[in-house]
């Protein structure tokens, strides 16, 4: 069975960046903004390089040739349920 066109993983179409966030905007419509704190050699890159990226397997990934960084659109998605260990409110 094939599953050419079927993924099911998020996919951006464009990226943009405000003073302080990365903005990415998927297949779907959805649009994604994240603070640049998160991505410090975004942070610390000049508009210049920032402006420079471009899109890695068919849109899963982000890439930027200048500072040597890659961002997956599905870390965009879901950063903190990866890094926060879950709590047990009863002990």
């Amino acid at each position: 069975m094939s599953t050419l066109g079927t993924s099911t993983e998020p996919m951006a179409v464009d990226v943009r960046f405000d003073e302080d966030s990365l903005c990415a905007f998927l297949v779907d419509g959805r649009e994604i903004s994240v603070p640049l704190e998160w991505f410090p050699r975004l942070r610390n890159a000049t508009a210049r390089q920032r402006k420079n990226w471009r899109l890695i397997g068919r849109g899963i990934g982000i890439h930027w040739e200048d500072i040597d960084e890659d961002i997956s659109v599905e870390s965009l998605l879901a950063p903190l349920s990866q890094t926060i260990p879950f709590k047990n409110s009863s002990g």
